[in-house]
Formats: structure tokens, C-alpha cells, sequence
């Protein structure tokens, strides 16, 4: 997963190994930090922070339901 960066809007492509996901990530610089909120994407494969408006896709999509 790469940084977010709120100066612009950027698209972020994440994969199941990066969830739960939050924003910002880890390696977000400090001058780039907002409050960290976690952020649902499983249902439809992408998402939008609150904050920064980084775009957030899930790789492969939407996670499938049934058993």
C-alpha cells in the first residue's frame, strides 16, 4: 500500500493483506497525518477517505459472500 498524501486526491489500490484498512497508513509522512479512521471496503471494493479524499480500491474487488 503506498502513502496517502492529502495535499491531492490520489487512488490507492490496497489488497486483503493490508486490511483492516486505515487511513493514513503507517508510512504517511507526519506532516500528511489526520485522525486515523478505519475504513470498510470489503462490501464494495472501494472507498473514499473522509479527510483526505484519498481513493481507496480493493484489488479483485468487492469481497464475495456466501460460504
Amino acid at each position: 500500500m503506498s502513502a496517502a498524501n492529502p495535499a491531492k486526491e490520489q487512488t490507492v489500490v490496497v489488497t486483503a493483506k493490508d486490511l483492516p484498512l486505515h487511513c493514513p497508513p503507517r508510512a504517511a509522512p507526519l506532516w500528511s497525518q489526520h485522525p486515523r479512521v478505519f475504513l470498510d471496503i470489503a462490501p464494495t471494493g472501494d472507498i473514499l477517505c473522509p479527510y483526505c479524499s484519498t481513493h481507496y480500491v480493493l484489488e479483485g474487488g468487492p469481497a464475495k459472500s456466501g460460504h
